[in-house]
């Protein structure tokens, strides 16, 4: 497989969506998996809680991604027992970044957002498959209905958004992109991440923000 090929495959099948807010991060995911025109299953998993002050979702291989999920959940705990606290998402995501470029001839097939509290501040970090990093000062998304996504919220994103603000928006985005892209579909999960740690939102609370 090509790099074009390993690019066109990490755009297909999904949307993710990581928004920088006033008081925390709001990240979120719809929940199909997609092998080709097949839908594979309708409950996927693409939004992980890794600490009580990080998160992080997925786009791409399934078992790739899962492993870095797994891999950086337990660098997490390492650093807390060293250190005494968790990892903020700078150094998670410069973590991945090395991992990912060490891995860059025999890739992991991803598309990551890193999102979090570092010292109180909100961060969102993006991570392609080479283990390039962009730290987002707005928002990001990744996935076959990205376009769309970041059509939306680059019309509606506003500095003074706050969590609750953002919730509203992601879930937004993703519904859009959901009705325009047949690999992103069935249920959206939402997490905001504030001062309080990490709160999940399932489909109903989604349901009840998209009215």
């Amino acid at each position: 497989m090509d790099k074009n090929d390993i690019a066109e495959s990490i755009r297909k099948g999904t949307t993710t969506v990581g928004i920088v807010c006033t008081d925390g991060v709001v990240m979120g995911a719809d929940s199909r998996a997609t092998g080709d025109t097949f839908i594979a299953s309708s409950e996927a998993i693409k939004v992980y809680k890794i600490g009580d002050s990080l998160a992080m979702t997925i786009a791409g291989y399934v078992g790739d991604a899962e492993y870095l999920v797994k891999f950086l959940k337990v660098q997490n705990e390492f650093y807390k027992m060293n250190e005494g606290k968790p990892l903020s998402p700078s150094a998670a995501s410069s973590l991945l970044s090395l991992l990912l470029q060490e891995n860059k001839f025999a890739p992991y097939i991803v598309q990551l957002i890193i999102g979090g509290l570092n010292k109180g501040i909100p961060e969102v970090y993006s991570l392609d498959l080479g283990g390039g990093v962009i730290k987002e000062s707005k928002f990001y998304s990744t996935g076959s209905g990205s376009p769309t996504a970041l059509g939306y919220l680059e019309s509606v994103y506003s500095a003074s958004f706050s969590t609750q603000d953002a919730l509203k928006h992601a879930a937004k985005a993703l519904s859009i992109a959901m009705k325009r892209d047949s690999a992103t579909g069935d249920s959206i999960k939402l997490v905001a991440i504030t001062k309080k740690g990490v709160k999940e939102y399932v489909k109903e609370d989604v349901d009840k923000l998209l009215k």
